[in-house]
């Protein structure tokens, strides 16, 4: 390979490396309305747990959780995914 040919390779492991940065980014959000900024995130996050934490038996088994599950991640702090 020449010169350019090894700079375009790092130039591309870059922009596949940043793309990855996106999708794990991009689906962390994905349940989360788009247009948020951060601090509307975590604001979805503090409601929707604390809705989680108040489903009757009957509401998490549509959801398809159990009591043990809905706590767990209802007690998350609103900071953690």
């Amino acid at each position: 390979m020449n010169g350019l040919s090894d700079v375009r390779l790092t130039l591309r492991s870059k922009e596949l490396a940043a793309g990855q940065e996106d999708s794990a980014w991009n689906s962390a959000m994905r349940n989360a309305p788009s247009g948020l900024s951060r601090w509307g995130l975590f604001w979805h996050r503090l409601h929707t747990r604390k809705a989680l934490m108040n489903l009757t038996p009957e509401q998490l088994k549509d959801v398809g959780l159990t009591r043990e599950q809905a706590n767990e991640e209802g007690l998350k702090p609103f900071w953690r995914i």
